[in-house]
């Protein structure tokens, strides 16, 4: 068998069609593919003239017609996404500085912006009501949580130790030796610190306890006057001038899950009978060239297994800027107009198609609305870290989801991916700016989607938490150190987030979201200052004399003092509302009914086994997340990868790695206390042993035969693992299906294989018109490529060549017509272990 025998052969063709084919040459065979019959003055362009036909042959249910095109220098072109309609979408940029809006308003300069409110008196005075309720519920939190927070620091106050501040008198030390003022200061100074910290991280529990207890009120009583779900009915046809964009911005993820997911929600919207009102953009970012091809190939074969012609499209930037942000921006301004609606897709997402029609319903009956996030529920993993994890968030969840809803109504959060977004206002209102200035803090928006939705709101559109409604899905990290890469991201860009704090315009509640953004982690620096402050009173405590005399012609001594009666109450107190939410949950359930969670015994078992593991990982979360906020205002950079997606065990070395300075520091600390006082290492225990027993416990939990083990007991169980959802169904059988035929080694079998060759070509982006200096360019970006071995292509330079049509077209006709020329290429590609799956189509392909 020569070499055109076996190209011929590796052909998606019958066997009537290659044997028309000739065997003379590699030349041959494409110019008889060629319908056209086009002749190029380079031997190796031949391969551009039989793209059509190897495309049509390999995937001729993916196209339809007209989608091949022709660019401007006559080659073919699969045209993957529809004409771009363009739209004018562009940021006002920040001012941040309130005293240089006060001086520029003095000399005049001041300018009108353009978030000024388009509603009408009329439609401000619809949206009066639900303000006002908002308003006075919010000042009720306000005065509870204060309330309650005074009331614990004055308790607070009274079970420290030293109380002799009123005595203290800075003048009477005058003249006093300093290390004897200092000692006599230094008790005080660390109550007065922790103290403060104390207010400030109840203060920050209390709220959570009154938005979990209203949440459960919300939900027990099942009636919620000012949801915005009760507005339709559920059941209204959709109008057919408003369509929906669902827009999955993706970058190197699970091709295998994006996919799966993707499918898996377009048939549920299809079997509804309201596909007509949507289109499915996949917006990819990826970089990596194997996934990048796997990506092609996937949609392909997406389009032909659902009939998705004309309706799904793909598109791969080549210049990635604002990241995610960026990507959704790109698509509203080229294809925006088009769409009333979009629906921002995680990679991870799966909507079914009823909760999508019922956001296109909630969007059309409330006009005022501009974003209306779903509440996604997790599931789909098996590790014991986050099938543990999926049920907090299963059982706790709704509670503050709901309580959120009841204390914000229309101003509320947009979580970046499951919601539906009033296209036109998002482009009018939405871009993003960078930030003034210099450093960690300066520059692209990493969190963009809470500034969204204040500008959102800024603008007089409602922001609003559709809690109650179903068919919203989501998957967690599957370990410890997964989600803890993630909560680095999400960190820096929450503290990036609080300089828009002052930006003119900004509601006041969506100023108190960008704090609560920076307190969900400025608390864990807080706690571990908190304790280490507590731990050195201790220390002060026993290991110094104590100042009984602080004033000249002191009569009588101050003793310090213990109150334990009221430090075991105020302990209590605080336990209460850290852990009564988690009962009130529960408690929701056990009325609601708990056979979908696996019964009552295993439901409480279950809740009880989560406080345990909660306890075990809040002093780990805590120094990590101290280390984050310490290492964004350090301006150390932050690598902005993919979080894992799938079950991922954690090997002992990286946990150790991780998790030895933890460790250490519990040891330590642990040995100290005991030395000191071992009635205070009674009260740090759960703190310092969790850090003792913390890569332990982040490997055994980032286990999936552990996990699995759990599933099996009925421990951990969900509702959508006990009769899950047919959406869900359809994912995990699409996610099977999409692995055993996933293509992996793309850019090789783009360069080998004809169909996948043909496939790249044709998407490839970099389309330039033909120069002398472009040739030669393209030349020596080939023969560098032939001249070294694969192995030593990076992946940059795999890109380049990936995204132009001619140099992939040129690799793959060299390496076939000469491939003892360029054995080092041939015998890498033979070396890979091919899954003859995955090269599937009308035929069987061969090498």
């Amino acid at each position: 068998m020569n070499k055109t025998t076996e190209y011929i052969d590796a052909l998606l063709l019958s066997e009537r069609e290659k044997a028309a084919l000739p065997k003379t040459d590699i030349r041959a065979v494409h110019q008889a593919l060629d319908a056209e019959h086009r002749t190029y003055s380079r031997e190796d362009d031949s391969p551009q003239g039989s793209v059509k036909a190897r495309l049509e042959h390999a995937w001729p249910d993916s196209l339809a017609k007209g989608q091949l095109i022709k660019d401007d220098e006559g080659r073919d072109q699969l045209q993957a996404m529809p004409k771009a309609t363009r739209s004018s979408m562009f940021p006002d940029p920040w001012r941040t500085n309130p005293v240089g809006r006060f001086w520029d308003r003095l000399r005049g300069r001041d300018v009108t912006p353009r978030y000024v409110s388009r509603l009408t008196k009329e439609e401000q005075a619809s949206e009066q009501k639900w303000r006002t309720v908002g308003t006075i519920r919010r000042y009720v939190l306000l005065i509870l949580t204060l309330a309650q927070t005074v009331v614990a620091t004055w308790y607070m106050k009274t079970i420290l130790p030293y109380q002799g501040w009123a005595l203290i008198n800075p003048m009477d030390m005058v003249g006093q030796d300093i290390w004897v003022s200092f000692m006599q200061l230094l008790p005080y100074m660390l109550q007065t610190g922790i103290l403060i910290l104390f207010a400030v991280l109840f203060c920050w529990v209390s709220a959570g306890f009154w938005t979990a207890l209203m949440g459960f009120l919300q939900l027990l009583i099942g009636r919620d006057k000012y949801s915005i779900s009760a507005s339709t009915v559920g059941d209204e046809p959709l109008n057919p001038e408003h369509r929906t964009a669902l827009i999955m911005p993706i970058c190197n993820e699970d091709v295998s899950r994006v996919f799966a997911g993707l499918r898996a929600t377009w048939e549920s919207v299809k079997a509804t009978g309201n596909a007509a009102h949507f289109d499915v953009y996949i917006l990819s970012d990826s970089y990596n060239p194997d996934i990048c091809v796997a990506e092609q190939k996937a949609w392909m074969e997406l389009i032909a297994e659902v009939q998705g012609e004309g309706q799904i499209f793909y598109r791969r930037r080549r210049r990635r800027m604002k990241r995610k942000s960026g990507n959704i921006d790109d698509f509203c301004r080229r294809w925006g107009n088009q769409y009333s609606y979009m629906v921002v897709l995680d990679a991870d997402s799966v909507m079914s198609g009823e909760c999508l029609s019922g956001l296109v319903r909630l969007m059309e009956a409330n006009p005022n609305a501009g974003i209306i996030q779903s509440s996604p529920k997790a599931s789909g993993m098996d590790t014991l870290y986050a099938r543990c994890q999926q049920f907090a968030t299963r059982v706790y969840g709704p509670l503050f989801t709901a309580g959120l809803h009841f204390w914000q109504l229309g101003e509320s959060h947009y979580w970046g991916h499951n919601a539906i977004i009033r296209v036109k206002p998002f482009i009018e209102h939405c871009a993003l700016a960078p930030l003034p200035g210099e450093g960690s803090f300066a520059g692209s928006i990493l969190s963009h989607d809470f500034v969204e939705a204040a500008l959102m709101r800024r603008a007089g559109w409602g922001v609003w938490i559709a809690y109650d409604l179903p068919g919203s899905y989501e998957e967690l990290p599957p370990n410890l150190l997964d989600e803890l890469k993630r909560d680095r991201r999400w960190c820096h860009g929450n503290l990036m987030n609080f300089r828009l704090f002052l930006v003119k315009g900004m509601h006041p509640v969506h100023r108190a979201v960008f704090l609560t953004g920076v307190m969900s982690y400025l608390s864990a620096p807080l706690w571990f200052m908190f304790l280490a402050l507590s731990t050195a009173l201790q220390v002060v405590h026993a290991l110094t004399e104590p100042q009984y005399f602080l004033q000249p012609r002191q009569l009588f001594p101050v003793w310090p003092q213990w109150r334990p009666e009221l430090a075991i109450a105020l302990f209590a107190s605080t336990m209460v509302l850290l852990f009564l939410p988690k009962l009130l949950s529960i408690m929701l359930i056990w009325c609601k009914g708990t056979k979908e969670y696996g019964g009552f015994w295993r439901v409480t078992l279950s809740l009880l086994l989560e406080v345990l593991f909660s306890v075990l990982l809040a002093p780990v979360r805590m120094l990590f997340h101290t280390v984050f906020v310490v290492s964004a205002f350090l301006g150390w950079e932050v690598v902005w990868n993919s979080p894992q997606r799938d079950d991922d065990s954690t090997p002992w070395g990286e946990a150790f790695m991780r998790h030895g300075s933890q460790l250490l520091l519990g040891l330590v600390w642990a040995v100290g206390m005991a030395w000191l006082d071992l009635r205070f290492l009674f009260w740090l225990a759960p703190i310092v042993f969790s850090l003792i027993l913390s890569p332990f416990v982040s490997v055994i939990s980032s286990r999936s035969t552990v996990g699995l083990r759990t599933k099996r007991w009925k421990l951990f169980l969900i509702p959508e693992e006990y009769s899950p959802p047919q959406v869900l169904v359809d994912t995990d059988k699409y996610l099977e299906m999409n692995r055993r035929r996933i293509l992996d080694d793309g850019f090789m079998h783009a360069v080998f294989n004809p169909s996948l060759n043909a496939l790249a070509t044709a998407m490839a982006t970099a389309r330039h018109r033909a120069s002398k200096v472009l040739e030669i360019a393209r030349d020596r970006h080939v023969e560098q490529a032939l001249n070294e071995t694969p192995e030593k292509l990076n992946r940059d330079r795999r890109l380049v060549l990936l995204s132009d049509p001619v140099t992939m077209a040129r690799l793959h006709y060299r390496v076939w017509n000469a491939p003892e020329r360029y054995s080092s290429w041939v015998n890498h590609y033979q070396s890979l272990v091919l899954n003859s799956q995955a090269l599937q189509g009308r035929a069987s392909s061969a090498r």
